[in-house]
């Protein structure tokens, strides 16, 4: 059995909540670590999308992206546009790496989940 503050723990808490993002939604590392009560942890979720692709189940990775809503972790996904690609497709508008009108879309799980 793993400890509570493993590596793997804390990467299968961020994919239970980046699972319920909805599609044309996205939010940001560090909405994610405060929702799990690990505020300064929004690089471990970084690291957590970055492995995301070991996952059993499908983690829409490409809906978490930096404060700003920069595509930070593109270089992740295979190719530089795919990110975007997948993004756009769900109707989020997106000029260069910046998403347009961001807090628009943001999708907060603190707002959204009860935990």
């Amino acid at each position: 059995m793993k400890a509570p503050g493993d590596n793997d723990s804390f990467f299968q808490r961020v994919y239970e909540v980046v699972v319920q993002i909805p599609p044309g939604r996205a939010t940001s590392y560090g909405a994610i670590a405060r929702y799990l009560g690990t505020g300064r942890s929004a690089r471990m979720v970084g690291w957590a999308m970055n492995a995301s692709h070991t996952s059993l189940l499908w983690i829409p990775a490409h809906r978490v992206v930096n404060r700003n809503g920069t595509l930070t972790g593109k270089h992740h996904f295979g190719g530089s546009e795919i990110m975007k690609q997948l993004l756009e497709s769900e109707g989020i508008k997106v000029n260069g790496d910046q998403i347009v009108n961001f807090e628009k879309i943001f999708w907060d799980p603190a707002k959204e989940l009860s935990y």
